[in-house]
C-alpha cells in the first residue's frame, strides 16, 4: 500500500508541476525580511485588569505604565472573560521575570504573564484528487457523508490566514479576521491555515480538487499566526494574538475551535479555552510530535481533544512526550490538501491530524447540535479503532485510538452500515 501511495504522490507532483501550480517551496530571494508584527515582538508582558468601566481601565492602564516604568504598546478586551488586557514592552535593561513579579504584586493587576510564542504544528465524490485522499477513507468520512456533511456548523480555525479565494474553499469560508498587525495583506499566501481549512471543509462535488471531512461546514478563519516569509511552513503566534482570536471566535458563536498549534502552558489562554468549553464549544488541538518541543499546550488541557498523526498504513506517529489518556489519532502524514493561490500540496504533522478531527466533530454536531464537548469526546473515544504504533520507548506502551467518523455518527444515530 505504501508503494502505491508513493507512486500516486509522484504522479500528482508531476501533474501539478506541468500545470504550473504553485508550491510551498521557493528558491533563494533577495527580498528583505518583513518586520515582525506588534503582537509577536519579544520582551512583552500581558496584564489583565478586573472587570470595570472603560474609564477605570484607562486610568489603571496609565498608572501601571508610570509606576512600573513600562511602555504601553496595546490593549484589548476579552469579552468572554469580562477583562481588559494591556500589553507592556519591557525595557532591554530589565529582566522580564522581575517585571512580571513586580506587576503580580500590584493590587491593580488581576493577572500578568509573558507574551509567549506558539508554533503551528505542521503535516466517493467527483473531485478529481479525491482518490488520492487516503485520510477521508481512513477515518470513514466518505461513508459518513450519507448522514452528515457538517452543514450549518460553525468551525473556527485559529491559525494563519487562509486563501479565501481558493476555488475549493471560497464557498465555505463565511468570515475571516486578522489579529496580527498587517496580517490582512498576506491571507492569500498563508499556507498553514489554507492546509488546515482544506482538510476540514474543502467543497465536495464541484469537479475541483479535493473534498473536506465536513464539506458543508461554515468556516471562520481567525488569523492569529504569521509566516515570517511566504515559503516558511512553520507559523508563529503569541499569547496576545491567540487570546484576541479565541475570544472573538467564542463570542461569535463558533461550535468547534480548531487549534493546530502548540506552545508552553499559558494561563490566559487556558482561561479562555476553559470558558469556551463551558459555553459548549468543542476544542480540538494538535499534540506535540517532536523531541524537545514544549508544545503540549493547549492539547494538554483536560477539556481539549488532543490529536496525534497517523500515517497511510494507519500506524500512529506517537509524540515523544508521554501519550495521555483520551488522545486520538487521525491522518497526518502525506495528506493532500489545499495550498495558496488555488494549488494543492501534501502536508504532514499533527496540525492536519487535528483538522480531520474538527471535521468529524462538525459532522456529529450537525446530527445532534445538543451534544456537549464532553459528550462529543466520549463518542469519539468509544468508537475509535485500535491500530499499530510507531512510537518512542516512553510512549510505546500507550494506546491511541484512530478516529472513525462513520462509527461515531452511527453511535449517536443508532444506525448501522459502517
Amino acid at each position: 500500500m505504501r508503494n502505491l501511495t508513493t507512486r500516486w504522490h509522484w504522479l500528482l507532483g508531476l501533474a501539478l508541476a506541468m500545470a504550473g501550480c504553485a508550491t510551498l517551496e521557493s528558491g533563494a530571494s533577495n527580498e528583505r525580511e518583513p518586520p515582525v508584527p506588534a503582537q509577536l515582538q519579544e520582551r512583552q508582558v500581558i496584564v489583565t485588569l478586573a472587570p470595570a468601566s472603560p474609564e477605570r481601565w484607562a486610568t489603571v492602564r496609565g498608572a501601571l505604565a508610570q509606576a512600573h516604568g513600562l511602555r504601553d504598546v496595546g490593549a484589548f478586551p476579552l469579552a468572554s472573560l469580562g477583562v481588559q488586557c494591556v500589553v507592556f514592552q519591557v525595557p532591554p535593561d530589565r529582566s522580564v521575570d522581575e517585571v512580571v513579579k513586580s506587576l503580580a504584586a500590584d493590587p491593580l493587576v488581576e493577572s500578568v504573564q509573558p507574551n509567549q510564542v506558539f508554533l503551528g504544528l505542521g503535516a466517493t465524490h467527483d473531485d478529481p484528487y479525491a482518490s488520492l485522499q487516503y485520510g477521508i477513507r481512513a477515518i470513514h468520512a466518505d461513508l459518513a457523508h450519507r448522514w452528515a456533511t457538517g452543514k450549518g456548523v460553525q468551525v473556527a480555525v485559529v491559525d494563519t490566514g487562509a486563501d479565501t479565494n481558493h476555488p475549493d474553499l471560497r464557498n465555505r469560508i463565511v468570515k475571516s479576521a486578522t489579529f496580527v498587525a498587517g496580517g490582512a495583506q498576506t491571507f492569500a499566501d498563508d499556507s498553514h491555515g489554507t492546509a488546515v481549512v482544506g482538510v476540514i471543509a474543502a467543497v465536495a462535488g464541484n469537479d475541483i480538487g479535493i473534498v473536506g471531512v465536513a464539506p458543508e461546514a461554515d468556516i471562520v478563519v481567525a488569523k492569529a499566526c504569521w509566516h515570517r516569509r511566504p515559503q516558511d511552513l512553520r507559523a508563529l503566534c503569541s499569547s496576545w494574538s491567540l487570546a484576541k482570536a479565541v475570544d472573538s471566535c467564542v463570542s461569535g458563536g463558533a461550535k468547534v475551535l480548531n487549534l493546530s498549534l502548540g506552545g508552553p502552558p499559558d494561563p490566559l489562554l487556558a482561561r479562555l479555552i476553559e470558558r469556551a468549553v463551558d459555553r459548549g464549544v468543542t476544542v480540538v488541538a494538535a499534540a506535540a510530535m517532536e523531541q524537545g518541543g514544549a508544545a503540549g499546550f493547549p492539547a494538554s488541557l483536560d477539556g481539549v481533544i488532543a490529536v496525534v498523526a497517523s500515517d497511510p498504513d494507519d500506524a500512529v506517529r506517537a509524540p515523544s512526550v508521554p501519550v495521555r489518556p483520551g488522545m486520538l489519532a487521525a491522518p497526518g502524514v502525506d495528506v493532500l490538501t489545499t495550498a495558496p493561490h488555488g494549488a494543492y500540496d501534501f502536508r504532514s504533522g499533527s496540525s492536519v491530524a487535528a483538522a480531520h478531527v474538527s471535521g468529524v466533530v462538525a459532522l456529529l454536531l450537525e446530527r445532534d447540535p445538543g451534544l456537549t464537548p464532553a459528550a462529543v469526546r466520549a463518542v469519539l473515544l468509544t468508537t475509535a479503532r485500535p491500530g499499530p504504533m510507531r512510537a518512542s520507548t516512553a510512549a510505546a506502551s500507550a494506546s491511541v485510538g484512530r478516529v472513525d467518523a462513520c462509527a461515531a455518527l452511527a453511535k449517536i444515530m443508532g444506525a448501522t452500515g459502517c
